[in-house]
């Protein structure tokens, strides 16, 4: 009976960790895709600001 109350701790510890970790990596997932987006959005705005605000009298580039 012993053994087997060390089996099933043991086994609950490893699913309580896969469940914490699927957790921990799914937030982060999340995190890094909103991230992402930001920084594309910021991107796009400051080349469309800096089309804009452009000298009329720049060269094109070639």
């Amino acid at each position: 009976m012993q053994t087997l109350i060390k089996v099933l701790g043991i086994a609950a510890l490893i699913w309580i960790g896969f469940t914490v970790l699927g957790w921990v990596l799914g937030f982060a997932i999340k995190l890094v895709f909103w991230a992402l987006v930001i920084g594309v959005l910021i991107a796009l705005g400051s080349a469309v600001y800096a089309a804009l605000k452009g000298k009329p009298d720049r060269k094109a580039l070639r």
